[in-house]
């Protein structure tokens, strides 16, 4: 509380007993007293309200339209530990701080001018005994009073304030750990988002989040329960503060570490310096936590996963910015645990790219979006054209055309691989019968279908392909159904009697990406498998000669691919099984593949994959 100034005209004008002008304020609330007059007797000529403003609890003065104060009851100068008469003639506005700040004090002036009715304001006084009190101020014309005086009050709000902020502490900390909750950390980065906090001079306008959970809690909180528990987040919540404190010692304040939530914590950075820095802070965090925590006599190990985001604050919200730390702390879980990963755009966009076909999936087979190429299988021997890879294609209205590995993964996740592979095997059933009966003179050409696992297990195949066989005329022998060396070779009840089934009906039954498992060639001989496709990366590893092609110059040569290859195919003869190698791209792999007896080749030297018409084309010529 600023020093009491009392006016020198309200002393001159007291020491020679005269007045001019209107009834001073001070006179409407204590009787006047003259030389010449007598004491008055008990009740005579005092003002009725005299008495009242004197008694009342409230604490009230009188102010003159010049700021000064007229006149204050005892409970005035009680609250604000001052004798009575020593507060008559003070400067008002400096009793309660109403010049900390301009709009209060434009409002008081106008308040003291008769243009405005009334300002109420909070202040927080210092007492002369030391302590601070916490004020409601109300100021207010005094009703009567024709030189335009002010009645000032004050109540004690401080018990008041003291409940609200211990009722703030509680809403606004986590009991568990102390630290800030989720509601305060949001209020936090609502205020640091805010144009007004980043658009000063002297600030990045950048703002960093280290968005964590601890890899390992729950099952320390399940097996040893929530009290071991909580000591363990509390731990944890000392040795982010700690590393909080460490990366602050440069800056004007620390990070601000909250607890959003069960075994998540997140790390406010605000006015950041930019990607280094959100590191540090992780590294510093990682490590931090890998020491053991010594709890309950129990010696406890956890990890956490971070996700790291840093951006500029304008154009970002808070909803934006959790989201992004949301799924980078995801990547970091994903990535292996005890890590932290920085947020990135283009992984980002690639999932949310990922979301977006997902949940158009299956409304996309309704609508017929899906169209089919055709990639040749031939004869290694004289070139002609034996058969046709039907390979998928999705004619998204959004991003463009699209190759199976965009969307077939998607597929087999949510089911949609069933309705999917059962229009994909009849339209290239369809078609196959389709150059069948375009062109009688040549021998008819085989399609082969990918099949996944899952529509094994989660539709009758057998059923299916029998059906669509006897829809399109096209004879079994025709149809050849490729499923990949990990789901062939661990086939077992329901999927192998299917394969079976399969395979008596005439259906050629291929094993996809053949050498790239851990295959059990001793089990290879009691499956019904006609045919094997080899990987494309042996193809890839063959010794060039005489080949100056660009994969030949790109890929060192692997003598052992070539050795690998020619007993393969050696193998699978011995078993009556035909053999097709993927990715032949030069001439050199060809003759290589055709001298060690190679029976189809498939790959980019004869053709990529093409429209139905296309492959009419090819048909009865060497490719």
């Amino acid at each position: 509380m600023r020093p009491i100034r009392r006016s020198s005209a309200l002393r001159e004008r007291a020491v020679s007993g005269t007045s001019e002008g209107p009834t001073p304020a001070a006179d409407l609330i204590r009787p006047a007293v003259t030389e010449s007059s007598a004491p008055p007797s008990p009740g005579a000529g005092v003002p009725p309200y005299s008495s009242a403003f004197s008694a009342a609890p409230l604490a009230m003065a009188v102010v003159d339209r010049e700021g000064l104060v007229a006149g204050a009851n005892p409970t005035f100068a009680d609250l604000l530990g001052t004798a009575q008469a020593d507060l008559t003639g003070s400067v008002a506005a400096d009793l309660v701080d109403l010049a900390s700040d301009t709009r209060t004090w434009q409002a008081y002036r106008e308040v003291l001018r008769g243009r405005q009715a009334e300002l109420r304001c909070t202040r927080r006084i210092k007492h002369p005994a030391g302590h601070f009190l916490w004020v409601q101020v109300t100021v207010a014309p005094l009703p009567g009073d024709a030189s335009g005086g002010v009645l000032l009050s004050l109540s004690d709000i401080s018990a008041h304030r003291e409940l609200q902020a211990r009722l703030r502490h509680l809403q606004m900390y986590d009991p568990v750990t102390r630290l800030p909750n989720r509601t305060l950390f949001f209020e936090r980065l609502s205020a640091a988002l805010e144009v007004e906090s980043y658009d000063e001079s002297g600030t990045t306008g950048r703002i960093g989040l280290c968005y964590l959970d601890l890899d390992g809690f729950k099952a320390i909180n399940d097996t040893l329960g929530n009290r071991v528990g909580d000591k363990l987040l509390a731990a944890v919540a000392e040795r982010l503060t700690h590393c909080a404190e460490e990366a602050g010692h440069a800056r004007s304040s620390p990070p601000l570490v909250a607890r959003l939530g069960g075994d998540e914590f997140a790390l406010l950075v605000e006015d950041s310096t930019g990607t280094e820095q959100l590191a540090d802070l992780a590294e510093s965090v990682l490590d931090a936590l890998r020491a053991p925590f010594d709890i309950a006599g129990r010696r406890l190990s956890v990890s956490a996963s971070i996700g790291v985001v840093e951006r500029h604050a304008a154009g970002t919200s808070p909803t934006a910015l959790m989201q992004a730390a949301d799924t980078t702390l995801y990547w970091a879980k994903t990535d292996g645990k005890d890590r932290w990963t920085l947020f990135d755009p283009e992984r980002n966009a690639h999932l949310i790219t990922r979301q977006a076909l997902a949940a158009t999936l299956r409304p996309a087979i309704e609508r017929g979006e899906f169209a089919l190429e055709y990639q040749p299988l031939v004869a290694m021997e004289d070139g002609r054209l034996r058969g046709v890879e039907a390979l998928v294609r999705w004619k998204h209205p959004q991003f463009g055309v699209l190759a199976p590995n965009r969307f077939i993964g998607l597929a087999e996740e949510d089911g949609s691989i069933v309705p999917l592979g059962r229009w994909i095997l009849a339209t290239a059933c369809r078609q196959a019968r389709a150059w069948q009966v375009a062109h009688p003179d040549e021998p008819p050409i085989f399609v082969s279908v990918n099949v996944a696992v899952r529509q094994v297990w989660d539709s009758d195949l057998v059923a299916d392909v029998a059906r669509i066989l006897d829809e399109t005329e096209l004879a079994p022998h025709l149809l050849q159904l490729e499923l990949t060396e990990s789901a062939v070779m661990g086939s077992a009840g329901r999927p192998l009697q299917d394969l079976q089934a399969l395979s008596d009906m005439g259906v050629r039954i291929a094993i996809d990406d053949f050498g790239t498992g851990y295959s059990n060639l001793a089990y290879l001989s009691r499956l019904p498998v006609s045919v094997l496709k080899l990987d494309g990366s042996f193809v890839r590893g063959f010794q060039y000669e005489s080949d100056s092609s660009a994969a030949a110059a790109e890929l060192p040569p692997n003598p052992a691919d070539e050795v690998v290859v020619e007993a393969m195919i050696q193998l699978a003869h011995r078993l009556g099984l035909t053999v097709t190698a993927e990715c032949v791209e030069t001439l050199a792999q060809a003759s290589r593949l055709r001298r060690i007896g190679c029976d189809t080749g498939q790959g980019w030297l004869y053709s990529r994959p093409v429209p139905p018409d296309r492959i009419s084309e090819l048909l009865g010529v060497r490719v």
